[in-house]
């Protein structure tokens, strides 16, 4: 097992997983502890829907299949902003270029763009798949709970030894996803999330993405300002 911060400064997003199971008893137990993240007055709002085997592989057919055919989607809601601005739309341009150009995509080449976006859909070929859902009617105070909840999963992951990737890509298909998983009308689609173990010798595994220091974002104050 992993410390806590190895955990944390270990895990990075993994695109390309090895074809080894992860057992569910494995699943189980980092869900388990994923559980005690806080929520305000402990409303939990959080839940999951895991996909292994059979169910996997025809969930991750239908929609790789409908990306890979140009069906836009609608997401459900508005992961990010409509207009990127600084600093977040450098930010954001340098991890697409640095993928892109781990990958050999030249930019401009939609297509291979197009294709590498598509295995979003098949959870990076993780043997675990997981879709997060949230009760439609809660408040933005249950999203940051969800957070850290979703934050304890990917930590509690890396300290056994594996690897996750959480994945936006889902919500654009939340329509679909809610027919093959028959999810209730009143559940929001989170987010997804690939469990498995990562491939070492996959080049998009091996870049990192940068973090802003300390001093770029925390102000610390020991009188008031006037």
């Amino acid at each position: 097992m992993l410390s806590a911060d190895e955990a944390i400064l270990t895990r990075k997003s993994i695109r390309a997983f090895l074809d080894k199971p992860v057992p569910r008893e494995t699943v189980e137990e980092i869900l388990a502890v994923a559980a005690r993240a806080p929520s305000g007055t402990n409303m939990q709002p959080w839940r999951a829907t895991v996909l292994t085997g059979a169910a996997r592989t025809e969930f991750c057919h239908r929609l790789e299949a409908l990306a890979l055919e140009g069906e836009a989607g609608t997401p459900q809601y508005a992961y990010y902003p409509p207009v990127f601005r600084e600093p977040y739309l450098t930010r954001r341009r340098k991890v697409g270029y640095d993928l892109y150009a781990t990958l050999g995509i030249q930019k401009g080449d939609k297509a291979r763009m197009h294709g590498q976006h598509a295995k979003n859909f098949t959870f990076f070929n993780a043997p675990v798949g997981l879709i997060f859902t949230i009760d439609d009617d809660l408040e933005l105070g249950s999203w940051l709970d969800y957070g850290m909840f979703l934050e304890n999963v990917m930590i509690a992951a890396r300290a056994r030894g594996l690897d996750t990737c959480p994945q936006a890509a889902f919500i654009t298909y939340h329509r679909e996803i809610r027919d093959l998983l028959a999810i209730p009308a009143d559940q929001r689609i989170v987010c997804g999330m690939a469990l498995g173990h990562r491939d070492p010798e996959a080049p998009e595994n091996l870049f990192e993405t940068q973090r802003e220091p300390v001093s770029a974002f925390a102000t610390f104050l020991e009188t008031l300002p006037r």
